[in-house]
C-alpha cells in the first residue's frame, strides 16, 4: 500500500549511502579493502600455528552490506586470489589448503547473491517512496507563496511513523469570486481515505473557481462525497459509509475585513491576532456524506469579521485529540493565548504552524492519536514580512 511503506528501511538506506560518500564520491570500498589488507598483514606476521587467512571470507560479506553488486563481486574475487597467494607463501605443513579455499570461494558467491537481494530491495523501497511522494503531492499539491493573495503555512504529521499519505487534506483555490480555502479530515485511514480526500479536493478546485456562491461550493462538496460513497458501495467495498469533516473558508473580494465560513462537522477555526485568540462560532453542518440526515439543505454560510493582521488557524483531530500521560487533551486555545501575549509575532502563519506542531508533539510525547494537519492563513498585506509555504514535518 502506498500509505504504509517500510519507512525506516529506505531512510536507513539513504542515510547509509550518504555516510559512505565524500565530496560526491563513494567510499564504500574502503572498509572491505582495509579489512582485506589487515587480515593479510596479520596472517603474514604470525606463526604458522596461528593462521587467519581464512578470515578473509569476511571481506565480501562486509562488501555485500555496503557496496554494489559489482563491487562485492570484485572483493569476492580479490578474497579468493589473496587467499591462494597468501596460503601458498607458507611452507606446506602450515598451509590451510582446499577446505578453507572452498569456504572463501563459497562465501564470496553467497555474498554476491546477498548483495543482489539487498540492492534489489533498496531499489524497490526507493521506487515505492517516490510513488508515494508523487501521490502525496497530487493530493496535497504544493501551494505557491502568496497564493490567492493569502499568506499561508501548513504541516502534515502522520500518526503512523510508516505512513506517508493519509486522509487529511487542505488547499487554496483563487478565482474570479475570491479565494477559497478548504481543510478537512476523511474518516478512517488507508487508501480509501486518500481516494475520498482526492475526490473532494478535485471538486473543490473546480467549484471554488467557477461558483460565485460559497453555499453552492458547499453543496457540490456534499454531492461529491455522496457520489463517491455510492461508487465504493457499487464496487463491493466496505467503506461506503465513509464521511469527512471539513471547514470551507471564503475570502470575499467585497469585504477585506471578513471571511465566509461553512463548517461540515469540523471544529471551528481559531483566530489569532494582536487582540488575542478567539474561536469562531460553531457551524450547523453535518460532516460531508451525512448531509442527507439533516434534511434541510446545505449548512449555512456565516460571515465573520477578520481584521488585518489576524490569522485563521485550522487543525484536524490530531491536535484536538492529542493527550498527555494523564489523558488530558491538549488545550490549544489557552496555550496559544498565552503564547500570543508573550510573543505577538507567533500569529504569523509560519510561526503559528510551527508553534502548534511543536506544542502538540510535546504534549503527547510524540504519540499522535490521529493524522494531524495544522493550517494557518491570513490576507497578505503589502509590506508584511515573513515566508509562506509548507513546513517540514
Amino acid at each position: 500500500m502506498l500509505d504504509r511503506l517500510p519507512r525506516a528501511g529506505h531512510e536507513d538506506a539513504l542515510r547509509r549511502h550518504q555516510l559512505l560518500r565524500v565530496r560526491g564520491r563513494s567510499v564504500a570500498w574502503v572498509p572491505p579493502f582495509l579489512l582485506l589488507l589487515g587480515i593479510t598483514f596479520v596472517d603474514f606476521n604470525t606463526t604458522g600455528e596461528f593462521r587467519i587467512i581464512s578470515w578473509i571470507v569476511l571481506v565480501p560479506g562486509i562488501a555485500a552490506a555496503i557496496c554494489g553488486v559489482w563491487g562485492t563481486g570484485v572483493f569476492a574475487v580479490l578474497a579468493v586470489v589473496t587467499y591462494v597467494v597468501a596460503d601458498q607463501a607458507w611452507p606446506h605443513q602450515y598451509q590451510t589448503g582446499l577446505p578453507d579455499f572452498i569456504l572463501v570461494a563459497v562465501g564470496g558467491i553467497l555474498a554476491v547473491l546477498a548483495c543482489s537481494v539487498r540492492v534489489r530491495g533498496e531499489r524497490r523501497m526507493l521506487h515505492m517512496r517516490d510513488v508515494a511522494e508523487t501521490t502525496r503531492r497530487t493530493v496535497l499539491r504544493p501551494l505557491p507563496a502568496e497564493w490567492g493573495g493569502l499568506e499561508h503555512a501548513a504541516v502534515y504529521l502522520p500518526s503512523d511513523v510508516e505512513a506517508r499519505v493519509g486522509g487529511d487534506f487542505y488547499d487554496i483555490q483563487p478565482g474570479p469570486h475570491g479565494t477559497r480555502v478548504l481543510v478537512g479530515d476523511v474518516q478512517g485511514k488507508g487508501l480509501g481515505a486518500v481516494e475520498a480526500a482526492a475526490a473532494l479536493l478535485g471538486t473543490f478546485r473546480e467549484a471554488a473557481y467557477h461558483e460565485a456562491d460559497l453555499a453552492t461550493v458547499a453543496d457540490r462538496l456534499e454531492t461529491r462525497m455522496l457520489r463517491h460513497r455510492r461508487h465504493t458501495t457499487a464496487l463491493g467495498r466496505d467503506d461506503g459509509d465513509r464521511f469527512a469533516t471539513a471547514a470551507l473558508i471564503g475570502f470575499p473580494e467585497d469585504d477585506e475585513n471578513a471571511v465566509d465560513v461553512v463548517l461540515f462537522g469540523h471544529d471551528p477555526p481559531l483566530v489569532a491576532g494582536p487582540a488575542g485568540v478567539r474561536q469562531l462560532p460553531p457551524g450547523d453542518g453535518l460532516p460531508l456524506g451525512l448531509g442527507e440526515l439533516a434534511g434541510d439543505g446545505p449548512p449555512s454560510v456565516r460571515r465573520v469579521p477578520l481584521a488585518t493582521g489576524e490569522t485563521l488557524l485550522l487543525t484536524t483531530d490530531g491536535v484536538t485529540e492529542a493527550r498527555d500521560a494523564d489523558g488530558e487533551f491538549y488545550p490549544l486555545a489557552a496555550d496559544l493565548a498565552r503564547a500570543v501575549v508573550t510573543e505577538p509575532r507567533v500569529t504569523e502563519p509560519r510561526r503559528l504552524v510551527a508553534f502548534v506542531r511543536d506544542r502538540t508533539l510535546r504534549h503527547c510525547a510524540g504519540r499522535l492519536a490521529d493524522d494531524t494537519t495544522v493550517f494557518a492563513v491570513r490576507r497578505r498585506a503589502p509590506g508584511w514580512p515573513g515566508g509562506t509555504g509548507r513546513l517540514r514535518s
